[in-house]
């Protein structure tokens, strides 16, 4: 995408939105509610009464995108921005920083959501690992009051440069961190706050629904309900209270951990596809999400704030099922003391491409300690290469996809590393650094937005892992099943694919700059997200990168629907066995829209009949 084209595009839509409220200098309050992980048509009245009602009676974006790889701190990188992720450079929930990150347990391949591991990616990127301003670091600048409260990581990412030690006003942030030693200091005004609300300093833990399980002990069967009913009363009963009280407009940014949290460690279906995530947990895991929106939905009501707030409900992602299964990877035919027989390992990525390049294979988060015998990462991630502090090839796990970054751009090793990922049935197309030229079978990083203007690393290969779905009895992108590279066992949940049921994600909206009961069939994504918000606010800010989203002026009173269209593009060239991936896209104006991609047949959302390929995604 032309940055010219992008910022045109942007600033065509900008101006179509006279009668937002930021455009008369009339400023309202914004909520941004994150249910984390919430697939848009498991939202019903019965199932989330809240949130049903916000779309049903605002805005119901049909429409709706999440940003690929689909995973949390990449996703809330955008929406805390209005830029895609080859700007933002969080291109998934763990990537390759080139430098030993200390907070991250001393690893090349951290895993960010946690508030030490970002403070320690800023200061190495020069005091911004983003390169962009967020939208609360902007409106906190221009007096609004803010907050951001909920799940570890992405909560702190909407201010993450707001320094409490600098004079000025501050982000409240409440999240798992709280009240410990790397939690962001709280004021003495909120303390006290917290004192006469009969609330603790310190967040309370996760407790059983932290627990995963293993192979042969299922994980939670509980919702995040005390954690998340805390940070639920904090905002209820002190953070707003206190905005209130302060006669000024405010941004409140509440990311839900439900149903994530419960989904990723449900225990309902040990090591079996079904029920998978559509049991119990993970029900009671939206409906405890839906709960906390209806609270702060209450607590406006009561102090004379509705009138005056835009509420934005939207999902990171959307979710699937995990599978195991493999009949190509040479891990699979291993046998580990924690992974059922035939089943593929955590790091099975690593493993086989170690295998298939005859290449060392190191473990990062454990001292770089040799890989051998029957043995797999620790998390994953892997260094392949002769030195492991001088690697030719590391790969940062994740999930639903994963990464693969070059250090020394080796096209020869890319080729050779792309022939290897062809041959596996769990791969379901590859995305490549375009400076390493076109590669039979795959599509480059630009076209899917991840070659911007990033601060971190940009991997190399992107790899999405094949999904399909099983016979669940619902829509399909609830059904969702997908090969993942993670700790979690068949049966749990994953996202992170490029499946139509990991990029269909739940949005919504409601309140005085929004339209009421309308049905909107325009694609919009997490970018045009943290764009809306911002023309929602007033706030301009400046920027490193072109990749950026729209604002959303369908949703807004009096503003233009844009025209939308579909296409599909593939692959230059086909792989020597057949192979290419294909991506169906969805446009308005220069934006671009993905809906799913990979390898026919082997993506929930694209199917193996070309004909079929151009209505995926509806």
């Amino acid at each position: 995408m032309r940055r010219s084209l992008v910022l045109l595009s942007a600033g065509l839509t900008v101006l179509s939105t006279g009668l937002a409220s930021a455009e008369n200098n009339t400023p309202r309050n914004l909520i941004l509610f994150i249910p984390d992980g919430l697939r848009a048509l498991k939202v019903t009245p019965e199932t989330a009464p809240a949130m049903a009602e916000v779309r049903d009676k605002g805005v119901n974006f049909k429409n709706s995108h999440s940003l690929f790889p689909t995973f949390t701190m990449a996703n809330g990188s955008a929406m805390s921005t209005g830029h895609y992720l080859g700007d933002t450079g969080v291109f998934s929930n763990t990537i390759w920083t080139n430098y030993t990150s200390v907070p991250a347990g001393d690893t090349v391949v951290p895993f960010i959501e946690n508030d030490a591991v970002l403070g320690d990616i800023d200061e190495h990127f020069k005091g911004d690992y983003l390169n962009e301003e967020t939208i609360l670091k902007l409106a906190r600048d221009k007096g609004y009051s803010t907050a951001a409260l909920g799940k570890h990581g992405p909560t702190y990412q909407f201010d993450h440069t707001d320094k409490p030690e600098k004079p000025g006003l501050h982000s409240i942030v409440f999240d798992d961190a709280t009240g410990g030693k790397v939690g962001v200091a709280l004021s003495d005004e909120v303390k006290a706050a917290l004192t006469k609300a009969g609330l603790p300093v310190v967040t309370p833990p996760r407790g059983d629904n932290s627990k995963a399980g293993d192979a042969k002990t299922p994980g939670t069967v509980v919702a995040n309900v005390a954690q998340q009913a805390y940070f639920a009363d904090v905002a209820a009963k002190v953070v707003l209270p206190m905005f209130k009280a302060r006669n000024k407009p405010f941004v409140l940014v509440f990311w839900s951990r439900d149903p994530d949290g419960s989904q990723h460690n449900t225990g309902d279906s040990l090591n079996q596809i079904k029920p998978g995530i559509n049991g119990p947990t993970s029900m009671a895991g939206i409906k405890n999400a839906d709960d906390n929106l209806a609270q702060l939905r209450k607590a406006l009501d009561e102090l004379g704030l509705t009138a005056t707030t835009n509420i934005m409900v939207q999902a990171d992602h959307g979710f699937s099922t995990i599978s195991k299964e493999s009949k190509t990877s040479p891990s699979a035919k291993l046998s580990y003391d924690d992974t059922p027989k035939d089943f593929l390992p955590m790091g099975f990525l690593a493993i086989d491409l170690a295998k298939a390049l005859d290449l060392p294979l190191f473990d990062p988060n454990d001292k770089n300690a040799a890989i051998t015998g029957n043995a797999h990462p620790k998390a994953g991630n892997g260094v392949l290469g002769k030195d492991p502090t001088k690697p030719d090839l590391v790969v940062a796990t994740n999930g639903g996809s994963d990464l693969i970054y070059l250090p020394n751009k080796d096209k020869k090793l890319a080729a050779k590393t792309i022939n290897a990922l062809l041959e596996q049935d769990y791969v379901s197309g590859l995305f490549v650094e375009d400076s390493l030229g076109r590669f039979p079978g795959t599509l480059p990083l630009s076209s899917i937005n991840l070659r911007g203007k990033a601060a971190t690393p940009t991997p190399a290969i992107v790899v999405n892992f094949r999904s399909y779905a099983s016979d669940c009895g619902e829509a399909p992108t609830n059904c969702s099943v997908q090969v993942a590279d993670t700790v979690l066992r068949q049966g749990q949940g994953m996202h992170g694919s490029f499946s139509r049921g990991d990029t269909m994600n739940f949005m919504a909206a409601i309140g005085p700059d929004f339209k009421a009961g309308y049905v909107s069939e325009t694609p919009v994504s997490n970018a045009d997200v943290g764009m809306t918000a911002a023309q929602l606010l007033g706030l301009r800010g400046s920027q490193n990168g072109g990749l950026v989203g729209r604002v959303m002026s369908e949703a807004l009173p009096n503003g233009i629907v844009p025209k939308a269209f579909k296409s599909v593009e593939r692959s230059k060239k086909k792989s020597e066995n057949g192979l290419e991936t294909v991506l169906n896209v969805q446009r308005v104006g220069s934006q671009r829209y993905f809906d799913a991609a990979g390898f026919p047949g082997r993506t929930l959302g694209l199917e193996p009949d070309t004909d079929k390929q151009k209505t995926a995604g509806k």
